[in-house]
């Protein structure tokens, strides 16, 4: 059964909402984290995420939390 465009929005949104919960627990917010609309629109079996822009201490933040990760470690 295909999913309707509703339900891969939906599931993109979920994601979403994960990977915001997981940055701010990194101490990292990308305040244009969101559904592609474009993509949303489509037929592909899910949308993308947008990351969108960010200040350059968010970039540092995201970098911080990322190199942390990758060193197995808790930033």
């Amino acid at each position: 059964m295909e999913m309707t465009s509703s339900q891969r929005v939906r599931s993109t949104e979920d994601v979403v909402a994960c990977l915001r919960a997981a940055l701010e627990g990194a101490g990292v917010a990308l305040p244009s984290l969101g559904v592609d609309p474009v993509t949303a629109a489509t037929g592909e079996p899910y949308a993308l995420v947008e990351l969108g822009r960010c200040n350059v201490r968010t970039a540092v933040r995201l970098a911080d939390a990322l190199r942390g990760a990758a060193a197995g470690g808790d930033t």
